[in-house]
């Protein structure tokens, strides 16, 4: 007769080497980021001495400084904090605002533009790149060009480049619209009966009932954002302007990389996600959890 779960030598060992496994699996993970931390603070004679240094003999913030000095650092990660906020400000609110309307309205081709639209999730960003390219450049008004959309540069080299074409991503309105589904609709024709607007349910109902979706949609764009390098490439050309990761690629040059000052302003650039991520954590599960329920 057996015994259910087996013997209690076996659900030991069995419990040892998913703990072994689950550690080993934790180190690999970390390492790389113990490595990019370790060269940071690494003089240049250790970064690449051999045998590794895993415990280097002495700390230097020397690249730290020079992350700094190098090039305008502090420059690039105010642009970059910009377009990040600007990003998750505009992806709350009108990726909320249309996944409200897909999935508590009723509408004409409600269902049929929702398909469209998911549809168009599954075409990869580098192949609509130079229609979105042509489009800013020949925005009518903008940039010197006139009612054409001829004689200038349009939205190019600016702010509003990197903005306006990710303001309402296809994944934040369907990130929002399966979170809206989950919640009931008894409030929204309560407050019909009492005469609210429709934009006031949606405001002043529904939306403070989403925290745990928004917080959750704020770290991926943000985090988008943050990282975001070819775009940005493509549309900035002032330096003044350049990006947090476009300033990064200042220490490769004539085919050497130093990777000190990099690696420091790499961890750097890390910073703003970590803390976003640590802020919103009690929201970010809840929200992937609920989000995903009904289909």
């Amino acid at each position: 007769m057996g015994v259910t779960g087996g013997s209690p030598l076996k659900r030991g060992l069995t419990k040892t080497v998913y703990y072994i496994v689950c550690i080993l699996i934790a180190i690999a993970m970390f390492l790389p980021f113990y490595w990019s931390v370790l060269t940071s603070l690494k003089p240049d004679d250790e970064i690449f001495a051999m045998p590794i240094k895993w415990f280097p003999d002495h700390l230097t913030f020397e690249h730290y400084r020079k992350a700094f000095t190098t090039v305008p650092f502090a420059l690039y990660f105010w642009n970059s904090l910009v377009l990040a906020v600007a990003g998750v400000l505009a992806n709350l609110f009108f990726g909320s605002l249309s996944g409200y309307a897909f999935a508590k309205l009723k509408f004409r081709l409600n269902k049929p533009i929702f398909r469209v639209l998911l549809a168009a999730m599954m075409i990869p960003g580098i192949v609509t790149m130079i229609p979105t390219v042509y489009v800013m450049r020949h925005i009518p008004f903008a940039g010197g060009n006139d009612f054409f959309g001829s004689g200038g540069n349009g939205l190019m080299n600016s702010f509003w480049g990197i903005i306006l074409p990710g303001a309402s991503g296809t994944f934040a309105v369907f990130f929002m619209r399966q979170f809206f589904l989950t919640l009931p609709s008894d409030m929204m024709e309560m407050a019909r009966i009492e005469g609210c607007r429709e934009f006031m349910i949606f405001w002043r109902i529904y939306l403070p009932l989403t925290k745990p979706a928004l917080a959750t949609l704020s770290i991926f764009t943000f985090q988008a954002g943050w990282n975001g390098f070819l775009w940005p490439m493509i549309v900035l050309n002032d330096p003044d302007k350049a990006t947090i990761q476009m300033g990064l690629q200042a220490f490769s040059y004539n085919f050497q990389t130093d990777y000190g000052p990099m690696m420091a302003g790499a961890l750097v650039a890390i910073l703003p996600i970590l803390v976003l991520f640590l802020a919103l954590q009690r929201y970010f599960v809840q929200g992937i959890a609920f989000s995903g329920i009904k289909g």
